[in-house]
């Protein structure tokens, strides 16, 4: 005769009632991978390759005023992108506290990668194409630079949520 202890029923029954949830993670990677697809952005495009600044299609960087203008609106782009990090690094250590919270590397690198892409998209549509302030690689073919610039956004996204989902199905869990 099988016995029971009835405060593992009483455990499982609660796990049952209240499944580990994947949401605290996913919320932390998505605020952090939006910080740092800007701060990639910021460092690669404006800063080490020089391809553009922030206003760089309002005014051009090749005199003081302009450069003045187009580093001022840079500044003002990083410091979004450091209170992005401040904000996604309070978020993770909030999600680390939680027993309730499932933690797993491979979902917080799907919702790092679905951060960055979603910057890479929104920043893409925004300002490339809707505020027009600048492109990613002004000149010949930029429309296409600039397009390559939303596919990796897309890119990014679907392999983000790709990660995530198989997760959450090897450890059965429907949501996030």
């Amino acid at each position: 005769m099988e016995t029971t202890n009835p405060a593992s029923v009483s455990s499982q029954v609660q796990a049952q009632e209240n499944p580990l949830s994947y949401r605290p993670l996913i919320l932390a990677g998505l605020v952090l991978g939006l910080g740092q697809g800007g701060f990639f952005d910021g460092i690669v495009f404006h800063q080490l390759l020089q391809w553009h600044h922030m206003f760089s299609s309002i005014e051009t960087d090749m005199t003081i005023a302009g450069m003045e203008l187009n580093t001022f609106g840079d500044g003002l782009f990083h410091l979004f992108d450091w209170l992005l990090t401040l904000v996604g690094i309070f978020l993770l250590w909030r999600a680390g506290q939680q027993a309730k919270d499932a933690w797993s590397g491979r979902v917080f690198l799907g919702a790092l990668l679905l951060g960055a892409g979603l910057f890479n998209l929104v920043e893409g549509i925004l300002d490339h194409h809707l505020l027009g302030i600048h492109h990613l690689k002004p000149g010949a073919h930029e429309l296409l630079w600039d397009l390559g610039f939303l596919g990796s956004g897309v890119l990014l996204i679907s392999i983000g949520v790709l990660l995530i989902q198989a997760t959450m199905k090897e450890s059965g869990t429907l949501t996030p």
